[in-house]
């Protein structure tokens, strides 16, 4: 599995409430998204930067996902240039589901 952790600045306009209300809007594209396991919305405590965690089977989908023209649209919706980073994620404990994923 792979995680990546994409972090963003936000529009000086964006208040936490309207952050919440886009990421509640987004929800939709990622739903039943082949290969990607979890995301996670993570808006930062001052309301200023924000930041996405995926969790994907393998790189391939998230590469595919994570071209130049979405770094294009983040600009567009955001202001801001996002950075991905990728992680090896071999291990997932998940208590709300009460089972441990293991890759591989």
């Amino acid at each position: 599995m792979i995680v990546t952790y994409c972090t963003f600045g936000l529009p000086g306009d964006f208040t936490p409430e309207k952050t919440r209300s886009v990421f509640r809007d987004s929800t939709g594209k990622f739903e039943n998204m082949p290969e990607l396991i979890r995301k996670y919305f993570l808006l930062a405590e001052d309301g200023r930067s924000a930041a996405s965690v995926y969790l994907w089977e393998s790189r391939a989908p998230a590469e595919a996902f994570f071209t130049e023209a979405w770094k294009d649209f983040m600009v567009g919706k955001y202001g801001h240039r996002p950075t991905v980073t990728y992680f090896e994620c071999p291990v997932v404990v998940d208590n709300r589901a009460r089972e441990v994923i293991k890759d591989g």
